[in-house]
């Protein structure tokens, strides 16, 4: 196996690199496809996200990276010089501790993220649908993905919320004990209300509220949940049904008062209310989180989670590299393992054709009525004789050549020596 892991990232490439090196999926089938019919390329899978492009490869013997290289140039029509200083490769051990890297969240924007595991999932089945993965490539690929799951049960590195969006999701299931029974009010349709409403639909919300300028986005997403749609005017008749409020908007000014919430927790008899404002500049009025019942956090007071979140994650990521480390190495020495096969099936070939045909003269001799014990002993002598010839003549060779090294290891391998 010659494994070749080359590619760019976030970390090498500017987002404009990034978008001529991406993959679509129309792209992704072109380019599978004619991996598949590659006479260079035995096996191979292209992952391809908004943050990466790689190509993790198994080479034919005497193909190098550079061919690669030149095939991703000429399939994208790329600048050579804005490519070269961007790309990395790696090989072998370093190419399988990459991928394992990359599968875990390792090597990711936000360290530990878990839909790089899926992105990659998704790049090894669509190779699979073009046929153009098999073998090793195949078998480095499931165990990226056991090795991902090891590090996500034995370790928390997934487990802190890690974005705004997230975080607000996390801080509601931490103060209610079920989601299921919760009514939560969205104001803002935009992509990180989006984010919050597919979180919340993950903790088993069931009623969820989008109030927003226009009904029409609004729709959009509260269609996506089976919710409900207000607009931003409704807001004050139906606050006091909600249990949870998270604001998002590009609204100037705020859209939420003291006034408006005092009035709707008078509604809900003083029941708590969670309101968690992540707009910049804010929709809610800070003089909210002085009321009794009222308990308001601002992007702000999330950022202070993340941020403790994330230092959680950068100690958990030490055992996760430890994990990957050690996965990576005994995957390679299982890989190398394989190129004895081989040789261990001639040599017990080699034995049992020796053992055969002596057999079968020992046998004849005996039915021609041969003394047994006279057979018997000729057959031990013999067979011994034919064994030991080969292994015999070898080190001799070896010590006749001055190389002590070679003896050891012909040595080691008769149980002379301790391995």
């Amino acid at each position: 196996m010659s494994l070749l892991a080359i590619g760019i990232n976030h970390n090498t490439a500017s987002v404009e690199l990034r978008e001529k090196i991406a993959f679509s999926p129309d792209k992704l089938s072109e380019a599978l496809a004619q991996m598949a019919e590659s006479h260079a390329i035995k096996s191979g899978v292209i992952v391809s996200t908004c943050n990466r492009t790689e190509i993790y490869c198994d080479l034919r013997k005497g193909v190098s990276q550079g061919y690669i290289i030149d095939w991703l140039l000429e399939f994208h029509k790329v600048d050579p010089d804005a490519l070269m200083s961007c790309i990395y490769s790696y090989e072998e051990q370093t190419a399988v501790q990459h991928l394992m890297r990359v599968a875990c969240g390792l090597d990711s924007l936000v360290l530990g993220e878990p839909q790089i595991l899926g992105q990659v999932k998704q790049a090894y089945a669509a190779s699979v649908e073009h046929k153009a993965v098999n073998g090793m490539t195949e078998k480095l690929f499931h165990k990226a993905f056991s090795v991902a799951k090891k590090v996500r049960t034995e370790t928390a590195i997934g487990g802190s919320a890690v974005s705004v969006a997230y975080a607000a999701c996390m801080l509601a299931k931490q103060i209610f004990e079920s989601m299921k029974n919760i009514t939560v009010l969205l104001v803002g349709a935009g992509e990180t209300i989006e984010l919050v409403a597919k979180h919340l639909s993950s903790t088993h919300c069931k009623n969820i509220i989008v109030a927003n300028r226009t009904i029409e986005r609004a729709k959009l997403l509260a269609d996506q949940f089976d919710g409900e749609v207000i607009t931003l005017s409704e807001i004050p008749e139906h606050l006091s049904r909600a249990d949870i409020v998270i604001s998002s908007t590009a609204s100037p000014l705020p859209i939420i008062g003291k006034g408006m919430v005092e009035s709707a927790l008078k509604q809900r008899k003083h029941q708590p209310m969670l309101l968690v404002d992540i707009a910049v500049p804010r929709d809610i009025e800070a003089q909210v989180g002085d009321l009794n019942d009222a308990y308001l956090y601002s992007v702000d007071d999330l950022q202070g989670i993340i941020n403790k979140n994330m230092e959680q994650r950068k100690v958990e990521a030490i055992q996760a590299e430890a994990i990957v480390s050690e996965e990576s190495a005994a995957y390679m020495m299982w890989l190398r393992s394989l190129q004895a096969v081989d040789s261990i099936r001639d040599y017990r070939q080699h034995a049992n054709e020796i053992k055969d045909d002596l057999l079968e003269k020992s046998l004849n001799t005996l039915a021609a009525g041969g003394n047994p014990e006279k057979v018997l002993r000729e057959l031990s002598n013999k067979l011994t004789n034919r064994l030991i010839h080969q292994p015999t003549r070898a080190m001799q060779v070896v010590a006749e050549q001055g190389e002590p090294e070679k003896l050891t290891v012909i040595r080691q391998s008769l149980g002379l020596d301790e391995l």
